[in-house]
């Protein structure tokens, strides 16, 4: 597959209300990731550590980039055993019992082959997001798998309702709990993305879509970006944990082209490169 050069940028707040930051995020080209513990679940921050965890590895040990789905159920699936295994093994005080099994979300986007071009393969497993910016123009590619998402489905509530619900933060679906969720998964031709986020609701849950384009647009940089978005989180009340992955597409690196360092600064061939 035809290599694709990438510039990222991450950045993470705990907040203006929260003791701890429960978000984590990987970047390791050529994956990208973004986990929510769930807040109220004992160790969310642990959940969310081993999603990021077992995503490096998988970016340690590459993949089969016409198998990028394959890959990425082998993740959620070892993370859910984890997790299921921290839960059970108790908190070894005094003969405690099992913890309650902590959870997160997940965002994930991998560069894989589609049609002998190369593509995104975003996967969301929660309520955090994934926005694409092409052109100026900003779209949601995630669905969120919360109780307000379904009101809006079924059209008993609007968009703007949504927002102030009283249950806007409960979601449907995550890694954790009784049983391995499934995950949505979208595939996008890079060529179709400029710039790409991930994002914790401590993003989209404070700041409108409106927004987030506006500060998408405007930095040139992805880290700029990035602590941008977190800055307009924070300055909206920081309420929860606030984390932003933000990657543009640059273009296709010509074969030629044997400058290491920039390869290895941008991104190789699928897999090459932790």
């Amino acid at each position: 597959m035809t290599p694709v050069e990438l510039h990222h940028g991450a950045a993470t707040d705990v907040g203006l209300l929260r003791e701890t930051n429960e978000d984590a995020f990987l970047v390791a080209p050529p994956v990208f990731v973004v986990a929510d513990g769930m807040g109220g679940h004992e160790s969310g921050d642990v959940a969310s550590r081993i999603v990021v965890e077992e995503f490096a590895r998988l970016a340690d040990a590459g993949y089969d980039p016409t198998a990028g789905d394959v890959a990425v159920r082998d993740a959620l699936e070892a993370s859910q055993h984890r997790i299921t295994e921290y839960a059970a093994a108790g908190d070894g005080i005094r003969g405690g019992g099992p913890r309650r099994t902590p959870g997160t979300t997940v965002v994930a986007a991998l560069l894989v082959e589609s049609e002998g071009a190369p593509a995104w393969l975003l996967v969301n497993l929660g309520d955090s997001r994934i926005y694409a910016l092409s052109g100026g123009v900003l779209r949601q590619v995630s669905t969120d798998h919360s109780v307000v998402q379904e009101l809006i489905d079924a059209g008993q509530i609007t968009e703007s309702e949504a927002a102030r619900h009283p249950e806007r933060h409960v979601i449907t679906r995550a890694l954790g709990g009784p049983r391995l969720e499934p995950a949505d998964y979208f595939v996008v031709p890079v060529r179709e993305v400029e710039r790409l986020l991930l994002c914790s609701d401590g993003i989209s849950g404070l700041i409108g879509d409106a927004q987030i384009a506006e500060v998408l647009a405007g930095p040139p940089d992805p880290g700029a970006a990035a602590d941008a978005l977190v800055a307009a989180a924070l300055a909206a009340g920081g309420e929860d944990n606030a984390t932003a992955v933000v990657v543009d597409v640059v273009g296709l690196v010509p074969d030629e082209d044997d400058d290491s360092e920039r390869q290895r600064a941008s991104l190789e061939q699928l897999g090459a490169l932790p």
